[in-house]
């Protein structure tokens, strides 16, 4: 028989195949496809190895059937071995054919019981193996049923029965793979309380993405919650991806070990040693030169090729059949035309190109999100990597290699960095096959157009220099915009953290200007973009129009005979829009690998940082030691010594400010570089640093930090460190929560917690920097006696003790006495006294007048070195004022009075467990909250109100404008090619293309306008906006600053400044280009085939349900995953900050392992939007591929009545549509998720703001106050309505000149006192009168001009020094010198290259803490008010600067009133008058001699302090 014959497979009504070709072609086109399959999967099933799975029913069925299938094959090949010695000779076929399918179906069994070895739960394989089987089998079971009904041919009985049987067994098998096996035994999902079902989902359900429909069920009926998302994959984990590439790193920095970068730093060492040697100088130059030569990098990229290859190649193969595929679209669109051409063409063929087209466009739906997913997928792991390494990393860093990058930076390198390679994962195979599809599409149009296709080609070709140079121009800009951006943000976050200076100076608008300065630079370089959009649209949009328009208006042209039918255009056009795609992703493409490929150098520079050498400091005893700090700071400290010290001695550090005490104490963490010689440590250590690191913890998992829970233990250093008192007064005791950087908690409450973590962790050697400064006089002795000194936890530990405090010299065992970054004197207290040297004379000019000094009694002035802002909340000695009001509230016990701490030892430790009916229930800071439910149509109003009603009704004119050309011109060259032809040519050709062309032309301008009008109405809003959120932000009460983390405000001005900025308008634009495209394509259906209306509106339906179900959920899922994305990076905040504590505790590992939870966290919320966006597109392209469906099958149903024009333009739209589709959704969903922003930056115009700034009718007159007398009257001041009082009811007069100090026990309302006067808070009873004038009747701003105070915490903000003092240029430069020299700055200040325009840097790091508190002294010199508040401003400066301090206050201020909150009570011994208050009354006021003749809180205080 014939092999093939087209007489009856294509012309007649009812086709069939040949015998032969059944027997052969369709018999072995499934074995080839499974042999073919067989290697390469049972390799990748023998390596991955995901457990064994038991024999199940299922399991069982599938192997019995294949079994029965192989049987009935060979009795096939059985029967024509009968058939031969019954002499009927049959073709060799017949043979053949069956072994060979007996031996494929034995095959396929033995993959059934293979795959469920190695734990596949459903296999793609073997689906598309039975599916392509059933296939061919249905072909031949038809042509079987055909032939047994043409009455006249016999029937090989036997064959038809075991073919039939064959058919039946090959149906069911392909039923039964659908269905999964159950679960591997051992796997990880049966322990997951919440495992993900994608693990377990069948072939099926994966390739439609059909297993995530649950979660989106849920989703829609109700808000999704953390607590609903699934666990990640296994693969997916960071404890899986990140070792994977640091260890490829740590390969590949082995590989190109560059010398030792040490190097460069040997002559400075070789010089001072040998200067008569000269050989060893060149010797030296020499090893500087080497390293020149060899610069082999360590590439990343190599290691990230390495880590995720194979995922890439895997996308490859996916990407490149899709390809190919899209090609097939216009192909049949071609066959399509030419049978509605072609009216004697049989209908069978319609039906079948109709079919050919759905399948197609449905496989290309399928392969397309698979590649997708696959893509995003990777795109996951490598953030997850990247984000753990760069952690890693940033835990084993030297100092000197950290400060060549900001905390911000670092941080960057987390968030932006790693979300670069996130997106660049999906487009990194547009590389090739963007070009592909180029070739490809040219290639076909040349087919179908002949050399004209070159004109288009060549209007293509130009458009890409354009499109390049604006993307080079955009570039730029963005790089712009970035700078101005991070300028602005590191302002405003200035700003924020100094929020409480800002308001008691009343700067704000001098700030507020700053930011606005910077905020109009940037919408300068914003405006400009804008432009640049606008062309870059107009190019994009017009591209394929041009390339049409100059195409057809050749082919026309050149030859008269060049008729252009409707195949040759639509088909065309068809391709064009293919073409457009990759040409306008190439741009986007290379930007984002030149982004990609900054990042990846920034990465490598991070990631190669030199490490700490971690034998650096050898763990024995300790012999001599030289060290140097980093050559990153202002001064480098050298520190020469040589000591040794005694295990279980007691060691103390004295010095000057600056001498290098704290270095040396990280030269024994190893935290220095080491120059030379050694230092040796026995045991383990305890670290202590001078400014607390608390971590955003509960009290108690501050102090345990990771260490196994003791209570007995526990409870014995709670008490020791003084913080019983502390527990009773927070909320929860210590459950309670501790905001970021501790700012729930005082200075001095920070610094006990830091204390008895150390206590705790039970370790060998402890370093103490200072700890005792920051708290009271009292406690300070408490601790001293119950954990540091002779007597305490720690008497048989090794303790070194940097300290300021004199009073506890005499009980130590040695004293260092460090001057200049080496050790002057050493000894004990008695042996140094003896000596009479520097220590000597140090020790008589600050003990006491009765020369007291060797007893133990003697003045205690603890000092204060150094703490900083936290978190905007200066932190007050007092226990931070929110609390202090609600800890009164929830336990009424006593505060710490002088009572309390006789009666410590007694108080029962049961106290502890303090749990409030509430339990947990108290959280300080507010979470950033994810709102829930649907975007207000309000927002979008608000959002064109904020553009302008003109700007927003003119854009939407213009966008209908432009898409009514557009469907014209379309319409017009379907008319077109439905020109009769006569003589072999078209009439009217020239009118025809005049007209094309002119439609094209005002859809053109069209487009331009609307893009210029969007982009510029989009700046006009976010100029609006931002000027709002700062007013806003800034008019807030403080108790505002205190309740929200300054992250949530950063955020609010980075990230949704920047989403209004340059996202919305962009999101606008093709949300409203998607939408007219999708109306205009159903227009143009509806035009071709009415009859199309009957099927629109329930796809309509379908498509709009699918919509708005993914919406709820996706838009939950993206706000579920910012906010499990902030976690992640203040807890690297958090670590940077403390990287030191957790190196000197040795608690890497637990700090690794939190991390990656939180990342683990994240990417769990992260991974179902992905899939959601994989389930929505896939839904959604079925609906476009039914539209392509119907309009074919109607235009083949119709195609007597209508004219081919009409049918290649319905087709070639509908084929359009999904993508429109597509976008239109994502659009809609982007559009939703993004206005959240304009919600959120509006959220804080609501909030409740503080008084006005100024008042005009009650302004009091300029020369207000005159003489500065304060009366408070009835005073009460409570801190939010639904507290206590915490002043009550103060009656005093000061008179103006006054000198009085205010003195309390922490937490008596010392501090609340200044914040009345301020008016931070607002009085609850009474009111406070200077000089007769109320202060609540006037503005904020003029109250706050007209006093002065020196804050506890000294605040600088990053700009020159000159603006520190005077940030509105009130005063001259001659002013400005005078209040420094007054401040004894003026010597520092003039030594500096820059004088007065010294760049302070953020929080005036480069600036000592002692420095700063005289910075602080010069503001108010300046200022010269009538009355002046101090705050303990003498707190962080050493003894002598103390001295300079108060003799500047009393001489500049002598006729001024000064109001002095002391801890130091020396400090107001010589005051007129001393208000002592407690529990937020007055209980003492009178002169210290006579308070001290009283015997009361005041007396005790002094005598705590050694002054009585």
């Amino acid at each position: 028989a014939p092999f093939f014959c087209s007489n009856t497979s294509k012309i007649t009504k009812n086709p069939d195949f040949t015998k032969c070709f059944q027997n052969t072609v369709l018999f072995w086109v499934p074995c080839i496809y499974l042999w073919v399959c067989f290697p390469i999967y049972f390799l990748y099933l023998h390596q991955h190895d995901r457990g064994y799975i038991q024999m199940s029913h299922l399991n069982k069925a599938k192997t019995a059937l294949g079994l029965l299938l192989w049987i009935i094959c060979w009795a096939d090949l059985f029967y024509s071995f009968w058939e031969r010695s019954q002499n009927i000779f049959q073709p060799p076929i017949f043979f053949i054919s069956p072994t060979v399918l007996g031996i494929t179906m034995l095959l396929a069994t033995f993959l059934i019981q293979y795959e469920r070895m190695k734990g596949v739960q459903s296999s793609g394989v073997m689906l598309i193996f039975w599916f392509t089987a059933l296939l061919c089998a249905t072909i031949i079971f038809r042509s079987k049923i055909l032939h047994a009904l043409n009455l006249v041919a016999e029937v090989d009985v036997f064959r038809y029965v075991t073919f039939y049987s064959y058919f039946i067994l090959v149906l069911i098998q392909l039923i039964l793979s659908c269905f999964p096996e159950r679960p591997p035994l051992f796997s990880e999902t049966v322990n997951d309380l919440n495992p993900c079902p994608e693990s377990s989902a069948s072939f099926l359900s994966k390739i439609t993405f059909w297993w995530i429909t649950g979660l989106m069920i849920q989703g829609y009926r109700r808000p999704l919650e953390a607590k609903d998302l699934w666990s990640l994959n296994k693969d997916d984990m960071s404890e899986e991806i990140v070792p994977g590439l640091t260890t490829y790193w740590a390969k590949e920095c082995a590989n190109t070990k560059k010398q030792p970068i040490k190097m460069v730093y040997s002559p400075q060492k070789q010089i001072q040693s040998s200067n008569s040697n000269g050989e060893v100088a060149e010797e030296v130059e020499a090893l500087i030169i080497k390293p020149s030569q060899r610069t082999a990098e360590p590439s990343l990229f190599k290691v990230l090729y390495k880590t995720f290859g194979p995922y890439f190649l895997m996308s490859f193969l996916f990407k490149a059949s899709h390809d190919l595929m899209m090609f097939s679209g216009p192909e049949i669109l071609k066959l399509l035309i030419n049978f509605v051409n072609d009216k004697d063409a049989p209908d069978w063929q319609g039906y079948l190109y109709t079919g050919l087209l759905f399948a197609c466009a449905c496989l290309q739906t399928l392969i397309l999100h698979q590649y997708f997913h696959i893509c995003f997928v990777t795109g996951m792991r490598l953030k997850t990597a990247v984000v753990g390494a760069v952690y890693r990393k940033a835990l084993v860093i030297t100092n000197s290699a950290r400060k060549t990058s900001t905390v911000g930076e670092i941080v960057n390198l987390m968030s932006v960095d790693a979300q670069r390679f996130m997106d660049l994962a999906t487009y990194i195979n547009m590389i090739w096959s963007a070009p592909l599809q180029v070739i490809l599409a040219l290639y076909l149009l040349w087919q179908n157009l002949g050399p004209s296709v070159l004109a288009g080609v060549a209007v293509m070709i130009l458009l890409v220099p354009v499109n390049a140079v604006i993307a080079m121009k955009t570039k730029t800009y963005q790089v712009a915009h970035m700078k101005s951006k991070d300028n602005r943000i590191k302002l405003m976050n200035e700003i924020l953290n100094g929020i409480k200076v800002l308001k008691l100076y009343a700067w704000e608008l001098a700030f507020k200007e700053k930011v606005l300065g910077i905020r109009q630079e940037e919408l300068k370089v914003l405006k400009k973009s804008a432009y640049l959009a606008a062309v870059s649209t107009f190019t994009w949009v017009c591209a394929p129009f041009l390339v049409a328009l100059s195409t057809f208006a050749v082919y026309v042209l050149v030859d008269k005979n060049n008729v252009l039918d409707a195949q040759k255009a639509f088909v065309s056009l068809a391709l064009f829009n293919i073409l457009r795609f990759p040409l306008n992703i190439l741009p986007m493409v290379i930007s984002s690998i030149v982004q990609a490929s900054v990042s990846l150098k920034r990465l490598r520079l991070f990631l190669s940082h030199e490490e700490l050498e971690t034998n650096s400091v050898i763990r024995g005893s300790i012999k001599d030691m030289l060290c140097v700090t980093s050559q990153a700071e202002l001064c480098v400290i050298y520190l020469s010594m040589n000591f040794t010290i005694p295990e279980g001695a007691l060691i103390a550090i004295v010095g000057q400010v600056g001498c290098g005490k704290s270095s040396l104490l990280s030269a024994l963490l190893g935290e220095m570089d080491k120059k030379e010689g050694y230092v040796a440590v026995k045991g383990t250590v305890a670290y202590v640093p001078q400014q607390a690191w608390i971590q955003n913890a509960t009290l108690k998992d501050n102090i345990i930090f990771g260490r196994e829970i003791k209570e007995s233990q526990y409870k014995r250093v709670v008490e020791a460190c003084a913080l019983l008192p502390d527990i009773e007064i927070l909320p929860t005791g210590d459950r309670t929560e501790i905001g970021e950087k501790g700012v729930n908690l005082s200075g001095g409450q920070k610094q006990r917690v830091s204390l008895a973590r150390a206590v705790y962790c039970d370790t060998d050697v402890y370093l103490f920097d200072d700890p005792l400064s920051a708290v009271d006089a009292h406690v300070g002795k408490h601790i001293f006696d119950k954990v540091i000194g002779p007597k305490g936890i720690l008497k048989n530990k090794t303790r070194v003790l940097v300290t300021h405090g004199v009073s506890y010299l005499p009980l130590m065992d040695t004293i260092i006495v460090m001057t200049d970054g080496k050790i002057s004197e050493m000894g004990s207290y008695q042996e140094l006294l003896k000596q009479d040297g520097a220590f000597a004379e140090f020790l008589r000019t600050y003990a006491n007048a009765d020369q007291e000094v060797e007893s133990t009694g003697a003045n205690s002035p603890t000092v204060k070195e150094g703490k900083h802002m936290e978190n905007g909340v200066l932190a007050n000695e007092l226990v931070l004022v929110i609390m202090v009001c609600f800890f009164r509230q929830l336990s009424n016990s006593s505060t710490y009075s002088g009572e309390t701490v006789k009666s410590l030892n007694q108080t029962s430790t049961t106290d502890l467990q303090k749990v409030p009916v509430e339990k947990n229930a108290w959280k300080l800071t507010e979470a950033d909250t994810a709102k829930t439910g649907r975007v207000k149509a309000a927002m979008y109003w608000e959002y064109m109100k904020a553009i302008g009603l003109f700007i927003s009704f003119l854009s939407i004119f213009l966008f209908i404008c432009n898409h009514v050309a557009s469907l014209a011109s379309n319409y017009w060259l379907s008319l077109w090619t439905d020109d009769p032809v006569i003589n072999g040519t078209q009439q009217h050709t020239n009118v025809r293309l005049g007209v094309y062309g002119a439609l094209g032309i005002s859809q053109g301008i069209a487009v331009f306008g609307y893009s210029m009008a969007v982009s510029i109405g989009g700046i006009f809003a976010s100029r609006l906006l931002h000027v709002d959120l700062l007013h806003n932000v800034l008019r807030s009460p403080m108790s505002f600053f205190e309740r929200t983390p300054s992250g949530n405000l950063v955020n609010r001005f980075s990230k949704e400044i920047d989403t209004i900025d340059s996202m919305i308008p962009q999101i606008i634009k093709m949300f409203m280009g998607s939408t007219f495209n999708v109306i205009g394509a159903c227009i143009i259906i509806l035009l071709a085939t009415p009859i199309v209306a009957i099927v629109i509106p329930p796809l309509g339906l379908a498509y709009f349900f699918v919509q708005r179900f993914y919406v709820a959920t996706s838009r939950q899922l993206k706000r579920l995953e910012s906010v499990s994305r902030s976690p992640v990076y203040s807890h690297f905040n958090e670590t940077l900050l403390g990287v030191s504590v957790i190196r000197a505790f040795e608690e890497q590992k637990r700090f690794i392992h939190q991390s990656d939870l939180k990342v683990d966290e994240n990417q769990k919320a992260y991974y179902p939007s992905i899939v959601a966006n994989r389930w929505l597109a896939v839904r959604l392209e079925c609906v476009g591929n039914c539209i392509v469906f119907f309009a074919a099958l109607f235009a083949v149903i119709a195609r007597k009545s209508l004219s081919p024009g009409l049918v290649g333009l319905s087709v070639s739209y509908s084929l359009q549509i999904t993508t429109y589709l597509n976008w239109l959704v994502r659009m809609s969903s982007e559009l939703e998720t993004n206005i959240v922003a304009v919600e959120r930056v509006k959220e804080y115009s609501e909030m409740e703001k503080e008084a006005p700034w100024s008042i005009e009718q009650t302004a009091p007159p300029n020369n207000w106050p005159p003489e500065g007398k304060v009366e408070f009257r009835g005073y009460g001041l409570r801190y939010r309505e639904d507290l206590d009082l915490v002043l009550k009811n103060i009656n005093v007069s000061i008179n103006g000149g006054e000198k009085v100090g205010i003195v309390g026990r922490t937490g008596a309302g010392k501090s609340s006192l200044t914040l009345g006067l301020f008016r931070i808070n607002e009085s609850a009873a009474g009111e406070i009168i200077i000089d007769g004038v109320n202060i609540a009747k006037i503005g904020l701003h003029d109250l706050r001009f007209k006093i002065t105070i020196i804050p506890q915490d000294p605040v600088l903000f990053s700009g020159s020094l000159r603006m520190n003092l005077d940030p509105f240029d009130k005063y001259s430069d001659e002013e400005v010198w005078t209040s420094l020299e007054l401040a004894h700055l003026k010597n520092f200040v003039s030594s500096l290259p820059d004088k007065l325009n010294h760049e302070c840097s953020e929080g005036g790091e480069n600036l000592s803490v002692g420095q700063r508190q005289l910075v602080c002294l010069a503001r108010a010199l300046l200022r010269k008010t009538k009355i002046l508040v101090l705050d303990e401003a003498t707190a962080a400066v050493d003894l002598e600067t103390d001295d300079l301090i108060q003799s500047t206050i009393r001489t500049q201020f002598e006729d001024c009133t000064v109001l002095t909150i002391a801890h130091r009570l020396n400090t107001i011994m010589d005051y007129e008058r001393i208000l002592v208050l407690d529990k937020g009354k007055i209980v003492e006021c009178d002169s210290p001699a006579n308070l001290l003749q009283k015997k009361g809180i005041f007396y005790s205080m002094a005598k705590d302090s050694g002054l009585a």
